[in-house]
């Protein structure tokens, strides 16, 4: 509290204390404290990174495109594999050097492409991600983008680089396959080879201030010029039997069971993060419902065969 005080007026060091307050709450399990506190500091001291510029208004051009998302999940939410953990945290580190690379004539690594099955954390990634570096989220909304109008998708891209270009943020391409799509594909129309022909020069040209992330599910149908064009890709597999444990005791953190959901692993594996999530608020709803305070295996097991259901008749279909 005493290191608080000090450092009023002096936004940077301010902000790291309360955010270090903040973890030690979290940390004692008070998180109802913890996320009002985060919810004020947030308020009172928007988190931008000394070196960039405020937020600009939209520019007219890309707003119709991008929706700013206010992250509501932290590091602690998300369970990563050890080389991913390592790839982020030199991310990190070199956005916060970045003035100092520049100055030795090198560049910051800044356009990522997240790639892995549907579920696995990359949209959550990309949050905690930019909650990490203190930078706006603003998630790309293909729909608008991508114009029935000849011509116009690719200038809507353009428009959305530009904004990247002088917005600090991190711009996020779901779904980015839409885009890239291989120009080889039978059936695609000259129209969408264009748009990644455009797509090819924007990102190679691009320096932006904060992140271009782009993620999808169908890597193998992107247009093979994609994949150099980015400075890091990233993937996201199905996460292995340490990490489904990790996931349970973070899920279970502040529920009370009657059992060791890690008991479940055999039968958990090759789940992915969206499912798990799934099947454990669906544990959970089960005591809320039955007016008991504590979920019990039975509950579990009976999720995990509903979420067994659902995966064999998903998977009927996606094969059909």
């Amino acid at each position: 509290m005493k290191k608080l005080f000090a450092s009023r007026g002096r936004d940077e060091e301010f902000r790291a204390v309360a955010e270090q307050i903040i973890d030690e709450e979290e940390k004692k399990n008070n998180r109802v404290l913890a996320r009002s506190l985060r919810r004020s500091l947030e308020t009172a001291q928007p988190a931008r990174p000394k070196a960039l510029a405020p937020l600009i208004p939209f520019p007219e051009a890309a707003g119709d495109f991008i929706e700013r998302i206010e992250p509501t999940h932290n590091r602690q939410d998300i369970v990563l594999s050890a080389e991913n953990v390592r790839i982020f945290l030199g991310l990190l580190r070199e956005f916060q050097s970045a003035e100092t690379i520049r100055r030795r004539g090198l560049s910051v690594r800044s356009k990522l492409l997240f790639c892995g099955p549907p579920g696995c954390g990359k949209t959550l990634c990309a949050e905690v991600f930019a909650s990490e570096l203190g930078l706006p989220l603003y998630i790309v909304k293909l729909d608008r983008l991508i114009s029935s109008y000849l011509g116009e998708t690719a200038t809507n891209v353009r428009k959305l680089f530009e904004f990247a270009r002088t917005q600090p943020c991190v711009l996020f391409f779901d779904e980015f396959d839409a885009l890239a799509r291989a120009r080889g594909d039978d059936g695609e129309h000259n129209e969408l080879r264009r748009v990644v022909n455009s797509l090819l020069i924007f990102i190679d040209r691009i320096q932006p201030r904060g992140f271009v992330v782009a993620a999808t599910n169908l890597d193998q149908s992107l247009d093979p010029a994609i994949w150099r064009r980015f400075d890091e890709v990233v993937w996201f597999d199905r996460p292995d039997k340490g990490m489904i444990a990790r996931f349970l005791k973070m899920r279970f953190k502040n529920v009370a069971v009657d059992f060791d959901p890690r008991a479940h692993l055999a039968a958990l594996e090759g789940y992915a993060y969206a499912e798990l999530e799934r099947l454990c608020i669906q544990a959970i709803k089960a005591a809320i419902i039955d007016k008991r305070k504590t979920v019990l295996e039975g509950d579990f097991v009976e999720a995990i065969a509903d979420e067994r259901r659902r995966k064999r008749r998903t998977s009927r279909i996606a094969t059909a």
